[in-house]
């Protein structure tokens, strides 16, 4: 089997340790985990975990099985970069004077639909929102003139099929 992109998302009760446990499955597995974003999901008390890695579709359903054992995991799910949704943000640091004195720093923000969140007397910084491949872009076209600070999120993801864990999350608030 071929390695692909895989976006893994899990619901599971809001628990302290989760975290390392999850983690410790693909640490053991020797999979690195390219991307990672909790945050809370549609049902109060639920959290969910977006991880995004890239291996074949053997290893991931392993992972995902393995990941479903863990006690506060309502449910697992693994779906390929065609059948979801996504976005990741970043934030790009960069000297102020270049935003004055250097034309193509302009066209490049307007190219890469991206805005300027804040301008200070010493910086500016660019938010851009969109796929990895979009922001990998245009970090190799600010890259030349010098950026100060850059960091990225994880991605967030929704599936574009029908989840049934909607029904499993009413189900799992109404019994707790």
């Amino acid at each position: 089997m071929e390695n692909q992109w895989f976006t893994i998302s899990v619901y599971s009760e809001n628990s302290v340790g989760l975290l390392n446990r999850i983690s410790g499955i693909f640490l053991k597995r020797h999979i690195n985990i390219e991307s990672l974003n909790v945050s809370k999901s549609e049902i109060e008390e639920v959290s969910k975990f977006t991880i995004v890695v890239y291996t074949t579709q053997d290893w991931v359903r392993k992972i995902v099985q393995q990941i479903e054992k863990q006690i506060e995991v309502i449910k697992a799910f693994y779906h390929t970069d065609d059948e979801t949704i996504y976005q990741e943000s970043a934030l790009f640091k960069i000297a102020s004077n270049l935003l004055f004195d250097e034309r193509q720093i302009q066209n490049i923000i307007k190219e890469s639909h991206a805005q300027i969140v804040t301008v200070a007397r010493d910086f500016f910084v660019l938010a851009k929102t969109g796929r990895r491949f979009e922001i990998d872009e245009m970090y190799e076209k600010l890259e030349p003139f010098g950026i100060l600070q850059f960091v990225r999120s994880g991605r967030i993801t929704v599936s574009k099929a029908k989840m049934p864990i909607t029904e499993l999350l009413e189900e799992f608030h109404l019994n707790n």
